[in-house]
This record gives structure tokens, C-alpha cells and sequence, in this order.
């Protein structure tokens, strides 16, 4: 889980890379200073090489400090006692203790870290180039100490700010269903007035014929069906409130719909190919309504003054196909929260058995969305 205290995201190929390389600079710096050494000091060798394979040691212990983290900083602080070289590895693992924020562990690593390094400055005896290495080697640490912590206050900002956009999305998501529920109570209000009027007509009225009878009944399985196809769409609790809301658009308003952006400003090109449009579902023209609308004024946020293309294709059995299409400005982003009408809009056509997909092709931003509709 993401919201545990200590942890750690994934490091990519560059966080790893660069890792190494922090490691690698003190080896690579010291090593130039053992070479120089061991050139005017050939007797030194071997202490050249202890101090080169306790380094290569080091390295190698790096890939288990995020597993172990103040095992692998207290071996690599040991280290250091005996190798010069050992120190960017140590220093790597230190860091990335202190990441985790654990004051019982980062104080006493830290300690030993240093009283090892100050152990291998002094180690030939206490000169004025120990002394200096020694008090370098404390500053580097204290140095060492706020840069994990700094660190870690960053991830944690990072985590802080994609739970809230998790709870952000989540919200967008429930606000959707809610409109979703309201818009449904008053279509199934109005199948089951109906159902109860057709009904109590066949219970009290003897009058009635065969012809009649089977048309009231067909009328009562027609109606049940509609109900039945429109409450699957229904998510969470039906309005309470006693409002009574104003009809929903459907398919048939978007000319309406068109006229009033166009009116506004703008620029809305559209291609109908949809056939017998008379047999839509009510609620698959709402949905289709609700996504020509969340278009438009998706291109009108990110895009303003680009002209939209609009194209509307389908027939019974084959579904309804929504294509809406603008150009996207240079540099153009979504901002924070951005798009999370699209979120709901998904959420809406997922719920009804569509799908919907969105993304930049050609330079242009591209929505496709696809609904039912069953011959």
C-alpha cells in the first residue's frame, strides 16, 4: 500500500543509474589517489587492493539497502574503517536510511559511519591531513543527514498529492453516478405511473375486449422492459429531496445544443449518419447528449477558439458511435485536476455498456465513444 509510513516508490533506470554514480565518484577519486600512492610507494600495493575489493564490496551490498536498509548502511559505514573507496557506497546507503525517517536507526548508523571514517583518517596516526579528512568527512555527514531527509519530504509530497488526486477522480466518479440516479428517477417514476395505470385498468374494467386486453398487456411488457433496461443504469439511492427535475436531453436536443455554442462562439462542424433515429433508447440518446456536451466543453477548456468536429454514425444493432475531435495548442496541458470531466463521462459510459477511449493523434485530441444500441 502507498499509504504506509515507510514507503519506498520504485526507482527507474536513471534514479538507479544515478545511485551508482554517486557511489562511484569517491571510488573513482580515491582510486586516483591510490594510484599515485602506489606509484611512488609500490610497497602499498596490497593495501591499494584491500581498500579497491572492500569498495567492489560495497557496491554490491547497495542492491539490498532498500530491503534492509540499516543492515546494508551498517555493514558499508563498517567499511569505511578499512577502505577509502568504501565511502560512496556507504554514503548511498546512509542516505537512503535516512529516507525512512527512523531516528533510532539513522543516529546510531550515523554515529558509527562517522567514528569509522574518522577511524581510517587518524588510522596512520593523528596528522593535520587526518584531522582535516576527519572534520570533512563530519560535514559531509551532517550534509548527508538533510539531504535524505529533504528526500524523503519529497516523496512524501508526491504521495500526498496522488492520494489526492486518487480522492479527486474517486469524487468525480460519485458526483457522475449521483447525476446519473437523478436523471433516473424520474424515467422510472414515470414507467411505473404508467404500469400502475395499465394494470389497475385490466383489474377493474370488465368491459374491456380481447383486442384491448392484448394491447394493454403488450403496453405493460413493453413499459417493464424499459424499466428494467433503465434500472441497471441506476447506482447508489434515488433522489429524495422532492425536486422535481427538468426533463433530460437526449439525442434529439443536440441541434439545440449546437445552436447555443455556436451562438457563443464556438466553432462546431458535424457530420449525422445516424439512421432510424427514432428507435434509440431513451437513456442511450442522454448518454450520447452528456458526451457531445462534455466534449465540447472539454475543447472549449484546453482549446478555445479551435474549431471542433463533431461526427454521429449508428443504427439498431450495430451501436452509436460519438467521434469528437479539436486541435491541441502547443504547450497545451490539463492543469491540475484537468480532464476530470472525462473521468465521469467514462464512468457514465462504462455504466451503460459503451466504451470510451481519448488521445492526441495527428495533432489533434481525439474522443471515441461507443454505446449500445440493440436492434
Amino acid at each position: 500500500m502507498h499509504d504506509r509510513p515507510d514507503y519506498q516508490p520504485p526507482l527507474d533506470g536513471w534514479g538507479v543509474a544515478l545511485r551508482h554514480l554517486a557511489a562511484l565518484a569517491p571510488i573513482l577519486f580515491y582510486g586516483t589517489v591510490w594510484v599515485w600512492v602506489v606509484v611512488h610507494h609500490p610497497e602499498r600495493l596490497s593495501r591499494a587492493l584491500v581498500d579497491a575489493g572492500l569498495s567492489l564490496v560495497g557496491l554490491v551490498l547497495m542492491r539490498w539497502r532498500r530491503r534492509w536498509p540499516w543492515q546494508i548502511a551498517a555493514v558499508t559505514a563498517l567499511l569505511t574503517a578499512l577502505s577509502s573507496m568504501a565511502t560512496g557506497p556507504a554514503q548511498v546507503a546512509y542516505v537512503s536510511l535516512c529516507t525512512h525517517r527512523r531516528w533510532r536507526q539513522i543516529i546510531p548508523i550515523g554515529v558509527l559511519l562517522w567514528a569509522s571514517m574518522g577511524l581510517y583518517a587518524v588510522s596512520n596516526g593523528i596528522t593535520q591531513q587526518g584531522v582535516i579528512g576527519l572534520a570533512t568527512g563530519t560535514a559531509i555527514l551532517a550534509g548527508l543527514t538533510v539531504f535524505g531527509l529533504y528526500l524523503r519530504s519529497l516523496r512524501d509530497a508526491d504521495l500526498a498529492a496522488e492520494r489526492a488526486e486518487r480522492q479527486r477522480i474517486e469524487q468525480a466518479k460519485l458526483t457522475e453516478r449521483a447525476k446519473i440516479a437523478q436523471e433516473m428517477h424520474d424515467a422510472l417514476a414515470h414507467r411505473m405511473s404508467l404500469l400502475a395505470m395499465l394494470a389497475g385498468g385490466l383489474a377493474f374494467r370488465t368491459d374491456l375486449g380481447q383486442e384491448e386486453m392484448r394491447q394493454t398487456a403488450h403496453a405493460i411488457q413493453h413499459n417493464a422492459h424499459q424499466s428494467l433496461n433503465e434500472l441497471r443504469t441506476v447506482l447508489g439511492t434515488l433522489r429524495s429531496d422532492g425536486v422535481t427535475a427538468a426533463p433530460q436531453p437526449t439525442l434529439a436536443d443536440l441541434e439545440e445544443l449546437f445552436h447555443e455554442v455556436r451562438a457563443a462562439g464556438q466553432k462546431v462542424a458535424v457530420t449525422d449518419a445516424v439512421e432510424q433515429r427514432d428507435l434509440l433508447p431513451t437513456q442511450t440518446g442522454r448518454n450520447a447528449y452528456r458526451a457531445v456536451q462534455e466534449a465540447l466543453i472539454n475543447a472549449r477548456k484546453h482549446a478555445p477558439g479551435s474549431s471542433v468536429t463533431v461526427e454521429l454514425d449508428g443504427r439498431p444493432g450495430d451501436g452509436l458511435r460519438i467521434r469528437v475531435s479539436n486541435p491541441v495548442p502547443y504547450g497545451a496541458s490539463g492543469g491540475p485536476g484537468g480532464r476530470l470531466g472525462l473521468v465521469g463521462l467514462g464512468e457514465r459510459v462504462r455504466l451503460a455498456g459503451g466504451t470510451i477511449t481519448h488521445a492526441q493523434q495527428n495533432g489533434r485530441f481525439v474522443l471515441d465513444v461507443r454505446l449500445p444500441w440493440e436492434a
